[in-house]
């Protein structure tokens, strides 16, 4: 099929769902605004203070943020800090774009595929 009329290749598609599903909770979107705002790692504490949550609900939000690798965590001793993937962040208005049939305005880093690997095939930064 035409790759520029037709639908997108299934694995492809299949990343972007993924993407698009961990930001389908409003918690998940102020998690992810946080920590792209603050510009630093940031505590579950840190994060449940600003997000007004359960620190259970905090914690289950970034382990589905973690999973599409929107947010990396690091291990300071016994405690978590967790921030955001810029990777991830770049790329995701790109994956919009590709989805509604627009062009991409630049080839995404963390494009999806076997050639390109995703965010969660991404290594740490």
């Amino acid at each position: 099929m035409d790759r520029e009329k037709g639908p997108l290749d299934r694995p492809t598609a299949a990343e972007y769902a993924s993407w698009f599903k961990a930001l389908a909770d409003a918690t998940r979107i102020q998690i992810v605004s946080l920590l792209a705002r603050q510009g630093r790692p940031m505590n579950v504490g840190e994060i449940v203070e600003a997000v007004d949550v359960v620190q259970s609900t905090v914690s289950a939000h970034l382990k589905v943020l973690a999973e599409v690798r929107f947010v990396l965590v690091e291990r300071r001793g016994t405690a978590a800090y967790y921030r955001i993937n810029d990777a991830c962040v770049s790329c995701f208005p790109s994956a919009a774009d590709v989805v509604m049939g627009r062009p991409a305005p630049a080839p995404p880093a963390c494009a999806p595929g076997p050639a390109t690997p995703g965010p969660s095939k991404q290594a740490p930064q």
